[in-house]
């Protein structure tokens, strides 16, 4: 007769283990809770680290430097010969280093891992299966992230159709991808692609690519990938016909019409659902809404009281470094802590060529929502290190307050945004004003140094270009 294993005690459980759920279970760790950590997946990382932000960056470095090394004015090369099976060791090989890292990390701090799927079945218990579990804790942290959004229609198991965790794959380099979704994932899986020699077409059914970006950011984006991609197509629809031999029948419905056409490989990327409804929550009583979303307040606490959640399941925007704040807040308030997740900007970044970074109020949402503000903008074309860069097409934006002249905003495109951004969001959770920005020393010449050129320009006090009318020159 097989033995019923004893359950397991723990103070706080931790369900998933994506950089929402380790944050959160190292934290509570640290913080002297006895913590066990379940995920799915044999490695720790979740989708970011294992099918995600990590392997995609790595691809993104390859197909960056192959684009530049292209680019290089007076230097020439022969075409690259492409290694597919060593480009994907080295992905992996990252990967793992990482998930070692992180498993390390997690025997130090006396975390307890369970690698099985669990389920709620009550409001203290969890079900973990294979190797069968049971948990019951006095605090619960939820971190199930999110799954690709699949389109109904579409035949299943043909590996030809992929969602990102295929295409990070690489199993071959198709001679035409269609890329469904012109959003950050199915943009920067284009970069990648592209630079590995396939002919690309980007469909978007909304009226520009990345939607949440602001349409002068992604002009100079659109400007530079349209060049180089086969087609981008968007107010455009998707409609499936058939699968052939010969490859995948699709009809493109946008403003010229329709048109037929045959693609080797196609990426769905149109967006990613929350895992809520997968984890039997019901049965401990957190409400789940039909988008599989839970409901959360600043502490992150569900409407059960020691249930709390964090990262994708608990809404937009579905990014690791918002999960990561998330879960400290969640650790730090089952302990007791007075905190709470009031973020004045969190950055979202499209690492594309060029990378389009933005934080904070947009134009669009300055617009909905009836904000009052000034627009500050520095084009590259007046910065030197980006001019000798050949990055001189990007543009650094700031949008501030006409009254307070706080920085409300910030939008970047070009080489590095996404690192560039950051300053700005400082300013920001700082409530500091552009003067601050423009009067704060920056090493020239660097892409840096946009962000506070664009300050100058705010303030009316530039000299790299003709300061625009401003009641604040010549203070």
């Amino acid at each position: 007769m097989t033995k019923t294993p004893s359950p397991i005690e723990a103070d706080v459980a931790v369900l998933g283990a994506g950089p929402g759920g380790y944050t959160a279970a190292f934290r509570a760790a640290d913080l002297g809770q006895r913590v066990v950590l379940i995920d799915a997946g044999p490695r720790l990382g979740g989708v970011c680290l294992n099918v995600g932000c990590i392997p995609s960056k790595n691809l993104l470095h390859t197909a960056r430097v192959m684009t530049e090394t292209r680019a290089i004015a007076g230097v020439h090369y022969a075409e690259p010969r492409i290694d597919l099976d060593a480009v994907r060791a080295g992905k992996d090989k990252v990967i793992r280093q990482l998930c070692q890292g992180l498993a390390g990390m997690a025997r130090q701090r006396g975390v307890q891992v369970l690698n099985g799927f669990g389920r709620f079945t009550s409001p203290t218990t969890l079900q973990v299966a294979a190797p069968a579990a049971e948990v019951r804790f006095r605090n619960a942290i939820i971190a199930c992230g999110s799954a690709p959004v699949r389109l109904p229609g579409l035949p299943e198991g043909d590996p030809r159709i992929m969602d990102s965790t295929a295409a990070l794959e690489l199993q071959d380099i198709p001679r035409r991808l269609l890329i469904v979704g012109g959003g950050i994932i199915g943009l920067e899986m284009a970069a990648i692609y592209h630079a590995l020699g396939s002919r690309i077409t980007v469909v978007e059914r909304l009226p520009q690519l990345l939607p949440g970006a602001d349409p002068d950011l992604v002009k100079v984006l659109a400007g530079t990938i349209g060049a180089r991609y086969e087609a981008i197509h968007v107010g455009t629809q998707m409609r499936w016909e058939r699968a052939a031999a010969d490859g995948l029948h699709v009809v493109l419905e946008g403003p010229g019409g329709a048109r037929p056409e045959v693609f080797d490989r196609m990426l769905v990327a149109v967006g990613r659902r929350a895992n809520g409804h997968r984890i039997d929550a019901e049965k401990a009583g957190v409400r789940v809404d039909a988008r599989g979303l839970i409901a959360v307040d600043g502490r992150m606490q569900t409407n059960v009281p020691h249930i709390f959640a964090v990262g994708d399941v608990v809404g937009e925007p579905m990014l690791a470094h918002k999960a990561t704040h998330e879960a400290r807040v969640a650790a730090e308030a089952i302990c007791g802590h007075s905190v709470r997740f009031d973020p004045r900007a969190i950055p979202s970044v499209a690492y594309t060529d060029p990378e389009i970074a933005w934080a904070g109020l947009t134009e669009a949402e300055a617009a909905r929502r009836g904000t009052r503000f000034e627009k500050a903008v520095f084009p590259w074309q007046a910065s030197g290190r980006a001019l000798a860069s050949g990055a001189s097409h990007g543009l650094t934006k700031l949008l501030f307050d006409p009254q307070t002249r706080r920085l409300l905003g910030a939008g970047i495109v070009g080489a590095n945004a996404g690192d560039l951004i950051a300053e700005a969001v400082l300013a920001m959770e700082m409530d500091a004003e552009i003067g601050d920005i423009a009067l704060a020393v920056h090493p020239h010449p660097t892409f840096s140094e946009t962000v506070a050129l664009a300050a100058e320009m705010g303030e009316g006090t530039i000299t790299d270009l003709i300061a625009p009318t401003s009641r604040h020159a010549r203070r």
